[in-house]
């Protein structure tokens, strides 16, 4: 069974679920895949992009505040990990790009595979884009901060992101206004980033916060979604990779 670890924020978890099950769909109930989702959504505030700056948050940090902030989220993740555990699921993916940056931590203390998004994201690239493409990155603010997906593409790529300017008033307003069920407004606002990033010729553009598919393909078909040759859905790829583990 796969464990879902929701909540951050909750459209994106069901957006996460609806692509599993559109993906997989089975010809009866019975064939479907099976899944839980744990919509946990008192995680103490991940540092998303409504003005909230990250630093450097780990526990390695000597700063006591950012520790125990650090330390309070990762605890959540944890509880929420030990809830899916006891249910009996096999393994663990989190649709929220910003938490991958307590990856680290949390897979140690969890007994339990998770499947590290950015990662999926990271190789689904390779495959599809040439050694030093530019990529774009739309994303909030913590996951640009902690460098969730620099961690990865780096070596390999050159991510590209919007000036400050359309990250306050282009990305984050889009994310924050998914988040309040404004889709229509968000799909408008995102749009100004979008071509910024166009005009600088990324190959591929990474939708690097779980709200952002929902605000850009709200009003598209799920065939457009999944054939779409410049954006990248992580919530769509780690379906994916979530199926192909589930059928091991």
């Amino acid at each position: 069974m796969i464990g879902i670890l929701g909540g951050m924020g909750t459209q994106a978890g069901l957006d996460f679920c609806n692509k599993l099950a559109i993906l997989y769909r089975g010809r009866i109930d019975q064939e479907y895949p099976l899944f839980i989702l744990y919509n946990k959504s008192n995680i103490p505030g991940r540092p998303e992009s409504i003005g909230v700056h990250t630093g450097n948050l780990s526990i390695k940090n000597k700063n006591l505040k950012k520790q125990k902030k650090y330390s309070l989220v990762l605890k959540s993740l944890v509880d929420g990990c030990k809830i899916l555990k006891k249910s009996k699921c096999k393994f663990i993916v989190i649709p929220c790009n910003t938490a991958h940056y307590w990856y680290d931590d949390l897979i140690k203390k969890i007994n339990l595979p998770i499947i590290n998004m950015p990662k999926e994201v990271y190789n689904f690239t390779k495959k599809n884009c040439k050694k030093k493409s530019d990529i774009g990155l739309l994303a909030t603010e913590g996951t640009l901060k902690t460098g969730v997906y620099n961690k990865f593409f780096d070596k390999d790529f050159k991510l590209i992101y919007p000036n400050k300017n359309l990250q306050k008033n282009s990305v984050n307003q889009a994310i924050r206004l998914v988040k309040m069920g404004n889709v229509k407004a968000a799909n408008k606002v995102i749009k100004k980033a979008i071509d910024y990033l166009m005009k600088k010729n990324c190959k591929k553009i990474i939708l690097g916060c779980t709200e952002l598919p929902i605000a850009i393909f709200a009003f598209k078909s799920f065939k457009t979604i999944k054939s779409s040759k410049i954006f990248l859905d992580p919530n769509l790829i780690l379906a994916n990779a979530t199926m192909k583990k589930y059928k091991r």
